[in-house]
This record gives C-alpha cells, structure tokens and sequence, in this order.
C-alpha cells in the first residue's frame, strides 16, 4: 500500500446486538411475513439477515439515540486534511460473509477492526476515503464479515492527495431484459424507521442538512436502498435463505427521496464460484433514474419459489 494515509489503523470499537435489534433491521429492509426465520425469534431457523454488520459502525454498542454528528468525529488520519463528517456521503460498499452472525451476541466479545486502504483527491468535487472494516469475535481473532467502503466527502478535495485507482465496473448485461425485478415503495417514514438501528444522520430525518447540501431536503438512508436491495437479490435467487449469500456491493449513484418507488432490476451472469453464480443488478427510482449502480452479488442459486 502507499499514499497518504494507506494502512492506518483506527482503534478497535467494541460491538453488541440483541435479537430485538436484528429483527428491526429485517423488517425496516423489506423481509415479509413469509420470511419469518428473520422475523421471529421463536422460528427454529431464526436468523440474522446477511447485511446486518453494515449498521454496527454506528450502532457500536448502543440501545439508546445517540448524537451522529458528534460520533463521527474520528481520528485524524495522518497525512491527509481533517475532513468535516457533516459534509459526508457513501460511495459504495461491499460486503463479504465468512461466517454468519449469531442472533445475539451475548456470551462473546465482537469489535470492529477499521484500516484506511486509501485517501483520493478528486478535485473541487471532494475527496475519497475508502477503508476496510472487518467483524473480529475478540477471543478467538475469527473473522465473521469483511466490509470494504468509500466515503465522499462533498466539496473537500484539492489538497493535493493521488486521484486514486479506477474501480472495477460490473455493468448489466447488453440487449438482455432482467431475470427478475423487484419493487419498493418508500414513504415519508421509511427512513424514519431505518434510522432506529442506530444511523441517526439527521440528513435522513429533517430537511436543513440536505438543503445545506444541495439535495433540496431530506434524502432516504443510502445504505436503506443497498440493504433493500440485497433482500431483493436473496429472496429472487437464494430462497431467503442467509446461507445462500456470500457478497454483495454496489455504487451509490444518486440520493433516494421519500416517497420514492425503487426497482431493482437483476441478471444471473454464471461464473459460479463455489457453487455461489454471480448477479449484476441495478436499481432505478420511478423517474428511470440510477440510483445504485454497479451492483454484483454472489448468490447460491435455488429454485424458484422454494424458501428456507
């Protein structure tokens, strides 16, 4: 690695989560009744849907609101400007399952280990952070989930850092109409019910930070439409069945308003890996607009219809 700020480490934060907090997440994604191994806790295939380790860096270890302005001031990262969290947007995040959650964590110590992969210049528009988070059961140094993110800092750039590598582009395929769709209709309250896992950004419940920002008022949790859309991806193709999902990332092309209709558009491209077949997808508001791009996932394929 090299560049301003490649391979600094963050302190380790500590993580918890109860069986209540992972059955709010399913059902603030999009799990339906008919997905009840993620929705009741009795169910003898109780599980933890497969993304849920997304919202741990900022839940940490808390069941209370807490302040996101004020959580967000991290460590200075040597070598690169201090840059002002408010003014932030996510880029794109993959995910990567090595092993599947336990519904609670009670009885083991978790934390999350954050390292800088690098720091990108992109002039007037702003800069890039992109890091690498992984899940660590403290004990025993096992690795439960790898997650790999850039952060957009809007409007922070020219300070001289590297433009940063070209990303790999995963388009959908060519003259081929989708092997399956899925659609969801959000509403004024969809972000405020994502936002009780534990991202309070009040650019997502209040419509001041996103004027200030340019997005005209309050804008849908990115990170909402990634999950909705890896629910979509599972229940297409995997059966519902967590096991069945191995990784899943895409770009975050445009803000989602609420009220906005999604619809995510998904095609099987083969190249199996084992026994998991790779699915490009795309997500589009009701307008034709892109707002995820980019989107690759790797699913265990089953038949059609056929649910743990």
């Amino acid at each position: 690695m090299s560049g301003p700020g490649a391979g600094y480490e963050f302190p380790a934060q500590e993580v918890s989560w109860l069986k209540r907090d992972v059955l709010l997440f399913a059902n603030s994604v999009g799990a339906t009744a008919d997905e009840l191994h993620f929705l009741y806790e009795l169910h003898p295939n109780f599980a933890v849907f497969p993304t849920y380790p997304i919202i741990l860096s900022f839940k940490l270890t808390d069941s209370e609101v807490t302040d996101f302005y004020a959580r967000q001031k991290a460590n200075a990262v040597p070598g690169v400007p201090k840059f002002d969290p408010k003014r932030s947007v996510d880029g794109q995040r993959k995910l990567t399952v090595l092993k599947p959650l336990p519904p609670t964590s009670a009885g083991k110590q978790f934390e999350l280990r954050n390292k800088v992969i690098g720091v990108y210049d992109k002039g007037k528009a702003g800069s890039v952070m992109e890091t690498e988070q992984t899940l660590v059961d403290k004990s025993t140094g096992e690795i439960y989930t790898k997650i790999v993110s850039s952060g957009f800092f809007v409007g922070q750039g020219n300070w001289g850092g590297p433009k940063g590598p070209s990303t790999p582009n995963y388009p959908p395929p060519e003259g081929r109409k989708p092997d399956a769709t899925h659609d969801v209709q959000t509403t004024p309250e969809t972000p405020l019910l994502y936002r009780l896992n534990g991202d309070y950004n009040p650019l997502h419940a209040t419509p001041e930070p996103g004027q200030q920002m340019g997005f005209g008022g309050t804008i849908i949790h990115g990170l909402f439409s990634w999950n909705s859309a890896a629910h979509a991806i599972l229940e297409a193709f995997g059966g519902s069945n967590p096991n069945n999902f191995r990784e899943f990332q895409t770009r975050f092309a445009s803000p989602v308003r609420p009220g906005d209709r999604l619809t995510t558009e998904m095609w099987r491209v083969g190249d199996a890996t084992d026994g998991f077949e790779e699915i490009r997808f795309v997500t589009k508001n009701d307008k034709g607009k892109v707002v995820l791009s980019n989107g690759r996932a790797l699913i265990k394929i089953v038949k059609s219809g056929s649910k743990l």
